[in-house]
């Protein structure tokens, strides 16, 4: 019970100890005077040491970073995983922030259409004014500061990629584009329209439908195979009712009631259903669907992310259907929403008051990533691809899941490699100093050696040699093999003169008097006494090989795409015009590397003045 006792009062001490730091530290400089039994309790060498790394307010923050950044790495891809092969050219090169779907307040509960954009919206009210918010691109900012929106009035707009195209009150057709495919130019035949009544904005290209029923198609339009003005079916002209587009095709509802499909000369799209008295059309990038009057969606295309799996609990009495990127939304008379297809960006997670049919909707607006759903009173509902809050990479990806993603696997090879080299280092320099003579000058000129082999260009040559035949996880083992092999000498070196010093006392004399082998000696006596220098080592090392490892993924022969790491997530932003105009491409994956080897390096700083507190005076 005595032993008991006093084991509980020295964890409670320690306690006390720790607890004084941190509120010494954050609260005020107020000491507590411990007692002198307390006094004698803390002087064991590993408390000394604590207290003083712990007075060292420089190291504590330095260890709360880093444990920061190390819990965030491998933790939080279990909230935001990440998809390796995921990319998206709608999404490249987003600036940080969440106002994707901020709609303005004079939009709100005055709604007469919204349109989605890839990274921005437009929206009209009911006096025929139009909005835009979201990220736009500066060339079209450029291009509606030439041509202010506010001087005209409405009846309904589309936003595309980068370009938005609207009709006036008068009927007539506006775009606003950049300068490419003759996108920001309304062709000559339309020029005069004054009855024009659907105008859709694709991907690089622009749909027009008349009230007559004469579709133009103008851009771009080499994603659409052979589909350019003067190939759309003499049987289609004059008799379309509505248009949906997709990146490649243009799905035409005809005044019938039936559907085409005009553009790639993909099968699957060409394979429309033999369909009538359909009422409403949609289309993602992949999939399209039909919605007849018996209020059935009917799906056909290329079967990806479950789009061709239409939900089926859906009621009978659907009345609308429209669709983003990869996902789908229908509404039913009584105004509930139903989702399905992709939720990457959590477009499918329809808000608990719509879902429950609380909130009556009128009309949900899809596309891209986002949805807005508009009720009764035009007030709008949002959900869905609010931003990015490190923004987006050239590929469309998000910067901030790649960077945690990036920071498990770089500090993973890191914490492996100095293992190795620990593990390595501590048996070579405690066989080299504790037996010294001819097995010391052996091992001491083999860790001179290998401490001689340059490891970048060796990985390079082993990358160039054997890379190709491995698969990526293999090349993460070998970059992790090749950092713990040529890593450990320096370490030797510092073990073995502390064991030389450490072998000549009196303890290791009593221990080989009682026959104890001379391995136990070794690895049960004499390094529990050193291992402060391991330790030290081992923390400056670990920084070593996080600088190391990102050195040879900026140089593309350590981890290659589509894994992500800190290094080759830079390597991607090593263009002039990248460090210029987006910043967070760099900023971020520099200052996560920099903030972890800066602390690390103040950590390794603050072990070894707590070991040696004279070294400051030196």
């Amino acid at each position: 019970m005595d032993n008991k006792n006093n084991k509980g009062k020295k964890k409670n001490s320690l306690f006390k100890m720790l607890s004084n730091t941190f509120k010494g530290m954050f609260f005020g400089n107020n000491k507590v005077e411990l007692s002198v039994l307390e006094e004698e309790q803390m002087q064991s060498p590993l408390r000394t040491i604590i207290r003083n790394f712990f007075d060292n307010k420089v190291s504590v923050v330095a260890l709360v970073v880093f444990l920061a950044i190390f819990i965030s790495c491998f933790t939080l891809p279990a909230v935001f995983p990440l998809d390796k092969v995921f990319q998206d050219t709608t999404q490249q090169d987003i600036s940080p922030g969440f106002n994707l779907m901020s709609l303005p307040k004079e939009l709100n509960g005055n709604v007469k259409e919204i349109s989605v954009g890839s990274t921005f919206g437009v929206g009209i009210d009911n006096n025929g004014k139009m909005y835009t918010w979201g990220k736009l691109d500066s060339k079209l900012t450029s291009k509606l500061k030439e041509n202010p929106i506010n001087q005209y009035k409405f009846k309904t707009a589309s936003a595309g990629l980068n370009h938005i195209i609207a009709v006036t009150e008068d009927g007539q057709a506006i775009t606003w584009a950049p300068n490419r495919f003759k996108l920001d130019t309304i062709p000559t035949m339309l020029a005069s329209e004054k009855n024009v009544k659907q105008v859709e904005a694709g991907y690089q290209f622009s749909v027009v439908v008349t009230e007559e029923g004469y579709m133009y198609i103008w851009g771009n339009t080499n994603f659409l195979g052979s589909l350019y003005q003067e190939t759309i079916p003499e049987d289609v002209q004059g008799n379309v009712d509505k248009v949906e587009v997709s990146t490649d095709n243009v799905i035409a509802l005809l005044k019938d009631g039936t559907v085409r499909v005009m553009g790639a000369e993909s099968p699957a799209y060409k394979n429309v259903p033999d369909l009538s008295n359909v009422v409403d059309i949609a289309s993602t990038d992949n999939v399209m669907v039909a919605l007849t009057s018996d209020g059935k969606i009917h799906a056909w295309g290329n079967p990806m992310y479950n789009l061709m799996d239409v939900p089926q609990d859906l009621p009978s009495d659907l009345v609308s259907v429209s669709g983003g990127r990869s996902h789908f939304t229908t509404t039913d008379s009584s105004g509930k929403v139903y989702a399905w297809g992709r939720n990457n960006y959590k477009q499918l997670e329809v808000p608990s008051n719509i879902e429950s049919g609380k909130t009556k909707i009128e009309k949900v607006y899809s596309g891209y990533f986002q949805n807005y759903a508009v009720d009764a009173n035009g007030k709008v509902t949002t959900w869905g691809l609010k931003g990015y809050l490190m923004g987006s990479d050239g590929y469309g990806r998000d910067v901030f899941t790649r960077l945690i993603a990036g920071g498990r696997l770089t500090l993973t090879v890191g914490a492996v490699a100095v293992s190795i080299q620990v593990i390595l280092g501590v048996i070579v320099g405690g066989f080299a100093g504790f037996y010294g003579g001819k097995v010391d000058n052996l091992l001491m000129r083999f860790a001179e050696i290998v401490g001689a082999i340059p490891f970048i260009p060796l990985a390079m040559t082993l990358t160039v040699v054997i890379g190709n035949k491995l698969s990526e996880t293999q090349r993460v083992y070998l970059i992790m093999f090749i950092l713990g092999i040529l890593g450990w000498s320096g370490l030797a070196r510092l073990v073995r003169g502390s064991i030389l010093a450490e072998r000549e006392k009196e303890f290791v004399l009593a221990a080989k008097a009682t026959g104890i082998r001379e391995r136990v000696i070794i690895f049960r006596h004499i390094i529990p006494n050193v291992i402060t220098v391991v330790i030290v080592n081992a923390t400056l090392a670990y920084a070593t090989s996080l600088l190391t490892e990102s050195s040879l993924s900026y140089l593309g022969f350590g981890v290659v795409e589509p894994n992500p790491t800190w290094g080759n997530m830079l390597t991607g932003s090593q263009s002039s015009n990248t460090i210029a105009n987006y910043w967070w491409r760099w900023v971020f994956p520099a200052l996560a590397l920099s903030m972890c080897t800066i602390s690390i390096n103040m950590i390794g700083d603050g072990l070894r003045d707590a070991i040696d507190p004279k070294s400051n005076d030196r």
